[in-house]
């Protein structure tokens, strides 16, 4: 497929590698010659210099016949600009946005485009992995509001239920249960043993009320 990156900095220059390794035709947009310098010598895509508001910079990208776009500049007005025209003029339905500045994500928002807050879900993966080492991220979607998690139950939760273990955690549901090497969709009556892993998807409320449960249990 025909894909543009607009924006060639750190994000930018990563994103347009990894979708060249994966066949695609890419072409990078940028208005500052110096910024194709970060692209990786295997990248053998096109790049076009130039502003990318510019309807003439936009059509010798190829942009009338791109199936993707992605605006991951610094810039989250020019972003939403871009991503805006691309979809309304130019009828691209696979647009993503890079989200720079937290505070404006909202406004992204708004305009209903798929976006990626990089500054965000960085905060709350950090957060995640300071703040307890009795859960592991292992997939975040979107931009981190839903989180699958893997549980290694503890000792003293052997003999409980899955229902008692979920019971005072919000917005958590078992994925499935791992036990001595084989994969099972878990019921909330399912009695727990010592080294099952649990994968359960929860929101990031949810994720903390289930740590709690469990240093409460531990306490």
């Amino acid at each position: 497929m025909n894909m543009i990156v607009v924006g060639c900095g750190r994000i930018g220059a990563d994103l347009a590698l990894r979708l060249f390794r994966q066949g695609h035709q890419v072409t990078v947009v940028d208005n500052v010659p110096q910024s194709f310098e970060r692209l990786n010598p295997e990248f053998r895509g096109r790049t076009v210099e130039g502003e990318a508001l510019s309807k003439e910079v936009l059509e010798r990208a190829g942009i009338d016949k791109a199936d993707g776009l992605a605006a991951v500049t610094n810039s989250d007005t020019l972003n939403a600009v871009v991503a805006h025209i691309a979809r309304t003029i130019y009828k691209i339905t696979n647009v993503v946005v890079r989200n720079y500045d937290p505070n404006l994500r909202g406004v992204l928002e708004a305009f209903g485009f798929q976006i990626v807050s990089s500054s965000a879900w960085g905060a709350q993966r950090t957060e995640e992995i300071l703040g307890s080492a009795s859960t592991r991220a292992v997939f975040s979607p979107g931009n981190g509001e839903v989180g699958v998690y893997e549980l290694i139950v503890p000792q003293n939760w052997a003999g409980h239920t899955l229902g008692e273990l979920l019971c005072g955690a919000e917005a958590c549901l078992p994925v499935a249960l791992t036990r001595t090497g084989r994969s099972s969709l878990p019921a909330l009556e399912t009695a727990l043993e010592t080294g099952d892993v649990i994968v359960i998807s929860a929101t990031a409320k949810g994720i903390a009320c289930l740590r709690n449960e469990i240093a409460g249990k531990e306490a």
